[in-house]
């Protein structure tokens, strides 16, 4: 009997063995392929590929929740309660974020030493937020509004955080344009991953979207924690102003030239004053700040597409088509541009991010001004193609000026600064957005004039700094 047992036993186990290796063969054949194209080129021993992977689950916890707000929101009542309750949202969520986002960068630089822990903290508080507003998403009451503030905040503290860290973690063969390109495309390709896991959750209940969340967040707690210590190094830093009343541009001080000791001390006591007086953005160059504006209407536009467009679509859909196609079909474009953008931007070789901004900001207002000329299905769509180039390439570019121009006692702070007022022009046009009347040509023709008034304050300047040629950079 035992010898029967065996027999007929063996062969079951190996069969419920071969059946587990084949299953998890696909599994771990693509965690070999994901590890592999994270890592490479030095991203693996840099530290890099790890803030890659925490990136990419930071960007499928806030899809998952974006879902889960979106069907309660948004589609879940008809159109005109559907309006008063995104304005409610905006008011109550975003508004508060206008005036604290530029708190969060100033604050951030005061734990320099603690990077880490403040992104841990930011996956956190989310984890814990997505629980609290699973018990409110099915009926979407009040109560739901501050937890999302809650979850928008920490989501921007975060950002903030990994623009500082970015330049921290650089292997020696990557340029920064090609490192910050790395991050956004994994981030892209996890968004696009979890979206229709989000759609496939809420089949189960309005609430397991934000259980998923809450489980993606506790495992980008873990990889915060895991990144290399090297991250909360502040060695060399200082605190970089958005503004400075010196406009005169900012050079290290690398002595002094008075004779006498008293001279010397006092020449001493001013380099001290001059080296302590961190520049602002404004000062470090003409190219950083025209490369501000241009990339503050690139932003505008992506918060005033993504609500105007919403709701257009939803009472006047793509010719066709159902509101919801209409909506997929926009958003889909919206997404595909911004991942080509992105990776135009790791495989472009130009020495001159100058003309990449003057380039893509005109193409974005050629773009703009056709749609409002020729309202069409197919003009939103390509408005909103080329909207996702442009803020792809407009703000790889931007991140080269930063590092090219900026000292790098200051960069990592110029980063957090820069990044804090393209989510203030962001929040700005998704309540213009939000407040314009639903009429397709009306709402191009503004964003066209937008558009015109960011070409008209820094394309010139870009053009100009380009053809002067590179500044030799900084060395604080």
């Amino acid at each position: 009997m035992g010898a029967i047992r065996s027999a007929s036993g063996g062969p079951f186990r190996r069969g419920v063995r071969g059946a587990g290796r084949a299953l998890r063969r696909p599994v771990t054949g693509l965690a070999r392929g994901v590890r592999r194209a994270t890592h490479a080129h030095g991203a693996g021993e840099s530290g890099l590929g790890k803030l890659i992977e925490l990136h990419a689950v930071h960007s499928a916890g806030d899809m998952l929740i974006t879902v889960a707000l979106a069907s309660t929101v948004f589609f879940s009542v008809p159109t005109d309660q559907a309006r008063g309750r995104v304005a409610l949202y905006l008011a109550v969520t975003m508004a508060p974020f206008a005036l604290l986002a530029p708190v969060i960068g100033p604050l951030l630089d005061r734990i320099p030493h603690g990077r880490r822990a403040a992104m841990a903290g930011a996956m956190v508080a989310r984890a814990l937020l997505a629980l609290m507003m699973s018990g409110a998403v099915e009926s979407g009451g009040l109560e739901l509004y501050p937890a999302a503030l809650g979850v928008l905040v920490s989501s921007k503290a975060y950002g903030v955080v990994r623009s500082a860290v970015v330049p921290r973690l650089l292997p020696p063969r990557i340029s920064l344009v090609k490192a910050n390109s790395r991050v956004t495309l994994g981030g892209l390709i996890a968004t696009g991953a979890a979206a229709p896991l989000g759609a496939g959750l809420h089949l189960l209940g309005p609430a397991f979207p934000l259980y998923g969340a809450s489980a993606v967040f506790v495992l980008g707690t873990v990889l915060s924690l895991s990144l290399p210590h090297k991250v909360d190094s502040a060695k060399g830093e200082s605190r970089a102003r958005l503004l400075s009343g010196d406009r005169r541009p900012y050079r290290p001080v690398r002595g002094y030239s008075t004779l006498t000791r008293y001279g010397r001390e006092r020449g001493k006591r001013s380099d001290r004053r001059k080296q302590r007086r961190a520049p602002g953005l404004t000062t470090v160059g003409s190219s950083v700040l025209h490369a501000l504006q241009a990339n503050s209407a690139l932003r505008w536009l992506s918060g005033f597409l993504t609500f105007f467009l919403a709701f257009l679509l939803r009472v006047h859909p793509l010719d066709g088509l159902s509101p919801v196609v209409s909506m997929g079909i926009v958003a889909v474009a919206a997404g595909g541009g911004n991942a080509l953008g992105t990776a135009i931007g790791a495989l472009l070789r130009s020495r001159s991010p100058e003309w990449t901004i003057a380039t893509v900001l005109s193409a974005t207002l050629g773009a703009a001004v056709f749609a409002a000329v020729f309202f069409s299905p197919f003009a939103v769509a390509a408005v909103a193609a080329v909207a996702g180039i442009s803020q792809a390439l407009g703000k790889q570019s931007l991140d080269s000026l930063i590092q090219r121009d900026v000292p790098e006692s200051v960069r990592t702070s110029a980063f957090a600064r820069s990044e804090t007022l393209l989510q203030m022009c962001w929040v700005a046009g998704g309540a213009i957005g939000i407040l314009l009347p639903l009429n397709g040509v009306l709402g191009m023709a503004v964003a066209a004039a937008v558009l015109a008034l960011g070409v008209a304050t820094a394309v010139r300047g870009l053009l100009t700094a380009a053809r002067r040629g590179s500044p030799h950079p900084r060395v604080a």
